[in-house]
């Protein structure tokens, strides 16, 4: 499988932790580049992010205009028909970037992956099923795809893996209501979730990106 294309930061030589982030739909892997800097000091410890840019695809919820997206989407809400295959596809590419990580002698416990939107959908979906307990997972106002294969489906080594989870209570494209849905999913199966709300729409705000800098800082 050959990787996907993306854009890699270390805030410092040899780095031995890493975060691997997915952006939102439509968007790209420059999308949360430029808030490194305030995720990590740089004079603690070397972190290497990794923003993949995902395929071109045709998505039916934005009239089935081609974008950068990690798979299609129909519609959102429940009882709506989800694109499975999609979902495997990139859950295997990112399964292959943190494999990679791996290889460059990065051990499964110092890797966290991290997400916004469709991206954060993706953190989740990834994170619960990989074989290994990885350093945590960050869904940003998001929802846990899938969730009804959860019970069935996630890794058991990854009920270690703590998850930060962040919505706008403002959020009018992906409702608060289904990131605490996917919560109460995730901790049903045994997963210890941060929750955090903040009053803001479809956004990361400033006291957000502070909280997920303090919690990376501690699972890292």
């Amino acid at each position: 499988m050959n990787l996907l294309d993306a854009i890699e930061v270390a805030t410092g030589p040899t780095p031995r932790a890493s975060v691997i982030w997915m952006h939102g739909l439509g968007a790209d892997g420059h999308d949360f580049e430029p808030i490194v800097g305030q995720l990590v000091d740089a004079r603690e410890r070397a972190v290497r992010f990794i923003f993949p840019h995902a395929p071109m695809r045709p998505v039916t919820i934005n009239a089935g205009y081609t974008m950068r997206a990690w798979y299609d989407i129909a519609a959102l809400g429940a009882h709506v028909r989800e694109d499975l295959e999609g979902l495997r596809d990139s859950r295997l590419q990112i399964e292959a970037l943190i494999n990679r990580e791996l290889e460059r002698g990065v051990a499964p416990e110092h890797i966290a992956l991290a997400g916004f939107s469709q991206g954060g959908a993706l953190a989740l979906y990834t994170g619960t099923r990989f074989a290994h307990r990885l350093a945590g997972i960050v869904g940003l106002s998001c929802y846990l795809p899938a969730a009804d294969r959860l019970p069935q489906e996630h890794s058991k080594a990854t009920l270690a893996t703590p998850i930060f989870m962040a919505h706008g209570s403002e959020d009018p494209l992906v409702l608060a209501e289904y990131g605490e849905q996917s919560r109460r999913a995730l901790e049903r199966s045994g997963y210890s979730v941060a929750w955090h709300l903040y009053p803001i729409a479809h956004t990361v705000s400033p006291e957000e990106i502070v909280e997920i800098a303090s919690w990376l800082r501690r699972v890292l």
